[in-house]
């Protein structure tokens, strides 16, 4: 009886948790830390959202159950967002339905569409729930590069050409977690015709589709002609109107799709709590001027981190979106792996950030940064940082790892 269960046993330990032991114990010392390792945002919700939510908690009908798919005023928000974002047409009524937060409903469905053995692509690196969701529900994962370029589509053509059973689905999230590379619609017609070409649904993450910085604001894939026929994309409240906490997404797209999800979800829940619910419609048909608060807030944050750490000798990507800095170790510690060298940053400079190995084996060579912290306290963690690398503490360091 002391077999692992089987679902577990395809799981790997949890790449986070020495870093996450190392941090509790450092703040059991009392130690300042600094945490940009989770994407958890720090903002408070607008005030407009929260004060719909009291408004109808304070009505005790709206205590019972709800539904699964989602209140109908909620459905047709998400509607309405896309026509005016993406120009894209959807029937709130087969081609929408709310999600407990994305995470949950790309995982519920994969459970819905996979049978034992089915093969799917899945960059690598990338956020956890995009394989694992898969791998919990029985399927092989075949990794592709990342960037959304020639070489990812060489690769995924290679993958279908050298994959048996031929992959039933792809994965594609941009503005990317953790890479905080953005697609281009051009790019994204490029995957629409591989889709189309190989019978292949695609399964979108677009949760940061509002957090950009320069240019055009990233598109849907779903503004491809046609790309309906096969994709469902997935939106989140959780960083747009820094709701993170009331676990509110959305799944979009494919009427076949969502009438799957919805009969998974049919079985498993009753949907968010219905004041949620109100609130996330008064957050989509509201005011949208705290968006663009957000969005200025963490360009902010993006250019005090990248120019600090460049002064400290640490040259970072500047990301174009995303609340992620994705950056390469440091020549010098490049040895070390990305849980050794977070560890040591937690330790010598008293700043947690997320080992580049937990979003896939290809990420070993950087850590994520997460601009979930103030400016005053930013400026505090490139001086720790600083100073953990100049040249004297760098070779301390380096003696204390070898």
């Amino acid at each position: 009886m002391t077999e692992e269960f089987h679902r577990i046993r395809r799981l790997p330990p949890y790449v986070f948790a020495e870093v996450n032991q190392a941090k509790a114990a450092a703040r059991n010392r009392r130690e300042d830390i600094i945490d940009l390792g989770m994407g958890n945002p720090d903002s408070a919700t607008p005030p407009h959202i929260v004060a719909k939510l009291i408004e109808t908690v304070a009505d005790p009908r709206s205590h019972r159950y709800s539904t699964s798919k989602g209140i109908p005023g909620l459905r047709r928000a998400l509607a309405a967002y896309y026509d005016r974002r993406f120009g894209v047409k959807l029937n709130p009524e087969t081609e929408v339905i709310a999600t407990l937060g994305s995470k949950e409903g790309l995982a519920n469905l994969a459970n819905a569409i996979t049978s034992p053995g089915d093969t799917i692509l899945v960059p690598n690196p990338s956020y956890p729930i995009h394989q694992f969701g898969f791998i919990i529900a029985g399927a092989s994962v075949r990794s592709v590069p990342a960037t959304p370029d020639e070489t990812m589509l060489h690769a995924l053509e290679r993958a279908v050409k050298h994959s048996v059973p031929k992959p039933t689905a792809l994965i594609v999230n941009f503005p990317s977690n953790p890479t905080a590379y953005l697609a281009t619609l051009d790019f994204y017609k490029d995957i629409v015709a591989f889709a189309r070409k190989h019978e292949i649904f695609i399964l979108s993450d677009l949760a940061y589709a509002e957090i950009y910085f320069e240019g055009e604001p990233p598109p849907s894939v779903l503004q491809v002609n046609g790309a309906k026929e096969f994709t469902v994309e997935f939106t989140s409240m959780s960083k747009t109107y820094s709701m993170p906490g009331w676990r509110m997404g959305f799944a979009a797209g494919n009427p076949r799709l969502i009438a799957a999800l919805a009969r998974m979800k049919s079985y498993l829940d009753y949907g968010a709590f219905t004041p949620i619910q109100v609130a996330a419609t008064a957050a989509l048909n509201g005011p949208q001027d705290c968006v663009d608060q957000m969005r200025a807030l963490y360009k902010e944050r993006r250019d005090v981190l990248i120019k600090g750490l460049a002064q400290a000798g640490w040259d970072v990507p500047s990301p174009a979106g995303s609340m992620f800095a994705w950056a390469p170790i440091p020549a010098r510690y490049a040895h070390l792996g990305s849980v050794d060298f977070s560890k040591l940053l937690l330790e010598r400079a008293k700043v947690a950030v997320a080992p580049g190995i937990g979003f896939g084996e290809y990420g070993d060579d950087h850590v994520r940064i997460a601009l979930v912290e103030n400016t005053h306290r930013l400026r505090q963690a490139v001086r720790n940082i600083r100073s953990f690398m100049a040249p004297g503490n760098m070779a301390a360091a380096e003696t204390e790892v070898a």
